[in-house]
């Protein structure tokens, strides 16, 4: 741990503008410490490999520039770690371009326990909904840390199923502590701080800026061991996060999908390109088994795949509600399309497919088309 003058050091060397992680960790090879890098001569700065620009933005940087962070520490479960705190998770340590230091709001123990990432597309469909949060909820259960970006859709499934059994979870955030973003994901944040812990590189202050998303996704697989892809497009930002968990070796798995979904295209890109392909958690469990001790984990069935079978059965079995089901595929299948198979009058079929959406059999995709989600 840092005292109160380093901690400030540390802050005020990371505001400096234009001196960023790698020249920070660079001056770390050079000098002791942050407050030793402060107090340099910009002689001593250029020769540890800054410019002549840089080494005279660390001279003329106030301690007071930390202000607002050290106000920020004084609120309770706030927390700064730096890379030469004990407490720096040793996987994110391993890692080319590491943060200097994570802020930290929640249990910092968490950030060394053995964490699986899922990330996924902001507008996925009700299945992708469905399977971030059942895989985060069984991940959960075995004492697994789920850790993903705190964003709409599929992060914020894989945030909530891990809440779900009193399990815990990490958000990675590409804002300062200090404010939400998506401003809709509040209350899930402050659950998250108080079960689990939410945690960035940035300052407090900093704004949700554009360039700032694809570098938190390197910490989100940093912080893992493995990193679950549900959803992604083919241009995504899921695949940065996957391309980085590549780069940093460690595993990556992606849930395949139907090949009429959009969503589905950068699943089936990834396990072209090496990704495992999977079905349920165990899957994932399996392959994760050669990287940490399971037994040390308390490992439950697998639900994904299961369901509650009174709830499931719980519509009445019927000729027409058989072959409505044989007629729902796990594509998107439109009314008029269902009334041409089934035989159904519209006004049935309307009927049937709310029954079995308020059971969680199906979903609606909106615009009149319905998917099967349950087997």
């Amino acid at each position: 741990m840092n005292d109160t003058k380093s901690l400030q050091a540390w802050i005020s060397l990371w505001r400096v503008p234009g001196v960023g992680g790698k020249a920070l960790h660079t001056l770390l090879h050079h000098f002791d410490d942050a407050a030793s890098i402060l107090k340099a001569s910009q002689q001593s700065l250029q020769k540890a490999g800054l410019s002549n620009k840089q080494a005279q933005a660390v001279q003329s940087q106030p301690l007071d520039a930390a202000k607002p962070d050290m106000l920020w520490l004084e609120q309770e479960n706030h927390h700064l770690v730096t890379f030469n705190d004990e407490r720096y998770p040793p996987l994110l340590r391993e890692i080319s371009a590491a943060p200097p230091m994570l802020y930290v709001h929640g249990n910092v123990e968490l950030l060394s326990d053995p964490q699986i990432a899922i990330v996924g597309s902001r507008t996925p469909t009700p299945g992708g909904n469905l399977n971030a949060f059942e895989f985060a909820r069984h991940f959960a259960s075995t004492g697994l840390c789920v850790t993903s970006g705190l964003a709409l859709g599929i992060d914020g499934q894989a945030h909530d199923g891990a809440l779900a059994d009193d399990g815990v979870t990490i958000a990675v955030t590409a804002t300062g502590l200090d404010r939400v973003y998506p401003a809709k994901n509040r209350n899930l944040a402050h659950q998250i701080a108080e079960r689990g812990a939410l945690v960035t590189e940035n300052p407090i202050g900093t704004l949700p800026r554009a360039q700032n998303f694809p570098r938190r996704n390197r910490i989100i697989s940093g912080l893992s061991i493995g990193t679950l892809v549900v959803e992604a497009a083919q241009r995504s930002g899921s695949l940065i996060t996957a391309d980085y968990a590549n780069e940093q070796g460690r595993i990556v798995f992606a849930i395949p999908g139907s090949i009429h979904n959009p969503l589905a295209r950068g699943c089936h890109k990834l396990i072209r390109q090496g990704a495992k392909l999977v079905e349920t958690a165990n899957d994932v469990m399996e392959d994760l088994a050669s990287q940490i001790d399971l037994n040390s984990l308390n490992v439950n069935e697998p639900i994904i795949g299961k369901i509650d079978t009174t709830e499931a059965h719980s519509i009445e079995r019927n000729d027409e509600n058989d072959r409505l089901m044989e007629a729902m595929g796990f594509d998107p299948v439109s009314i008029d399309q269902l009334v041409i198979q089934t035989g159904l009058t519209p006004a049935a079929l309307s009927s049937m497919l709310l029954v079995m959406e308020l059971q969680g059999l199906i979903a609606s995709n909106g615009r009149g088309s319905y998917t099967r989600i349950r087997e």
